[in-house]
């Protein structure tokens, strides 16, 4: 009866036939792009030519507290790995006793000492404990992606954020520049008015102008100080601890990267080989778990030494030893099938996970390439509607000075001028922003850079005293 339900039980564990993979890689791409592939360089960030983003980045990679936490995960899954690994080495321990027993009513003492050294293994003939193995080997190689995708998205973070500072500072400037300008303006109808060839409505609307223009200082000022603390955060360091001098966006350089077919990006994106080795451990659970339900062999051994007397404890008459061997099978235990079932929808989640990582990188390399068509079409374009606005505020306002032009077009023309300037701005932000969505969606340098994934060990940089003053 007990081997009709061990095999019963054992039967429970039936065949695994793992499902395919399923990725529909394309030859190419929808929306074109270079047929020679530009990789992206392991210090790809280098390539906008500002010394200040490279400092910045590479303080990030250091001191955030978001890879750091990355790297202590990939320590706790080597651990790990050590810990599931224990199983298939023999466990050996050591004991000493000693005993000192009296009788009631008597005075003697009997005395006794034992040392002795066990040893146990459990054969692993179906595998599951290499199995389990193997399991915590592909998590640690998942965590180590996972820390690569944590990096990446400090780094892109870190780059978004500083040409967010830079087009908000050019804003600022223009913001600035557009005040003096409307100041020219009110004081040259202030000067018709003076002489009779303006009205005080002329003047109300420009004042006007010139109130609303100062009114978008405030706000600028803000977004450039809460670019500053949010780059802060990324470093890890208090606000008061960076300072950014920053720039002009036009000053920089757009680094060229181009895509290989989409078969390629499958090996080079962290977050899809992080998917690919969870979808590895969940695969050897289900061996694990289906090798569960087969016996488990045990052997056992023990030898020492045991005597009445200390001094010829380790005499050859002291010694003893014992052998042993046992066998387990299952009989009614329901929670094997319920395990194995579990590892079986855990493996059915990371395959559905790993498609979708694997579709996601097409989706994303597609918007970032025609994110940077478009946004450097919409560049040269907008580019053009600044100098014809330019040119047109220009010619209203030594028309004005003449008195050959009324007020009314001279206001159009500003609010034009104005407002081509800042979409220029905005455009030019949205182009560096898609080059460096371009970068992540090629998953980076990691691959390039020929170090195991998961990089260096994290160094903490020494706190700041207030005497340092803010750091560089």
């Amino acid at each position: 009866m007990a081997l009709v339900g061990a095999l019963a039980l054992a039967g429970c564990a039936g065949d695994w036939r793992r499902p395919a993979l399923g990725i529909d890689a394309p030859a190419g791409w929808k929306d074109g792009g270079p047929t020679k592939a530009v990789w992206p360089a392991p210090d790809w960030w280098r390539g906008f030519g500002s010394s200040e983003l490279t400092t910045l980045i590479v303080a990030a990679e250091r001191e955030n507290q978001d890879i750091g936490a990355a790297k202590a995960r990939i320590e706790q899954a080597d651990a790990q790995v050590r810990v599931n690994g224990a199983a298939l080495i023999p466990l050996i321990t050591g004991s000493g006793d000693t005993q000192l027993q009296r009788s009631a009513g008597s005075t003697r003492v009997v005395g006794g000492f034992q040392t002795a050294l066990a040893a146990s293994y459990e054969l692993d003939f179906w595998g599951k404990n290499r199995a389990t193995l193997n399991s915590a080997r592909a998590s640690a190689v998942s965590a180590r992606f996972a820390e690569e995708v944590v990096a990446l998205g400090v780094v892109t973070s870190v780059a978004n954020t500083y040409f967010a500072l830079l087009a908000s500072q050019e804003q600022l400037a223009i913001a600035r520049g557009n005040v003096a300008s409307a100041q020219k303006v009110l004081d040259a109808i202030q000067a018709r008015l003076d002489v009779g060839t303006a009205n005080a409505l002329d003047r109300a609307q420009q004042r006007s102008v010139l109130d609303q223009q100062k009114a978008t200082i405030p706000q600028i000022e803000q977004e450039i100080r809460t670019n500053e603390t949010a780059l802060a955060l990324l470093l890890g360091r208090p606000p008061v601890r960076l300072d950014v001098k920053g720039g002009r966006l036009a000053n920089l350089r757009t680094p060229k990267v181009a895509p290989g077919v989409p078969a390629e990006v499958l090996t080079r994106r962290p977050d899809v080989r992080q998917a690919e080795a969870d979808l590895a451990a969940a695969d050897y659970d289900v061996t694990a778990a289906r090798a569960a339900f087969f016996p488990t062999i045990d052997l056992t051994a023990q030898g020492g030494f045991e005597n009445v007397a200390l001094r010829t404890l380790f005499g050859s008459q002291s010694g003893f030893y014992s052998l042993g061997a046992g066998l387990s099978q299952p009989l009614l235990n329901t929670a094997l099938p319920g395990q194995l079932d579990l590892t079986k929808g855990q493996h059915r989640e990371a395959l559905m996970t790993y498609r979708r990582a694997a579709v996601q990188s097409f989706v994303d390399v597609e918007n970032a390439l025609v994110a940077m068509r478009k946004t450097a079409e919409q560049e040269r374009l907008q580019g053009a509607a600044v100098r014809s606005a330019r040119e047109a505020y220009d010619i209203a306002q030594a028309q004005l000075r003449e008195g050959a032009v009324d007020v009314t077009t001279v206001l159009a023309t500003q609010q034009t001028l104005f407002s081509a300037q800042d979409n220029l701005v905005n455009v030019r932000l949205a182009r560096f922003q898609a080059a460096v969505s371009l970068f992540e969606a090629l998953g980076g340098g990691w691959a390039a850079s020929g170090r195991p994934a998961g990089g260096d060990r994290l160094v903490l940089a020494p706190a700041a005293t207030p005497a340092d003053g803010a750091a560089r």
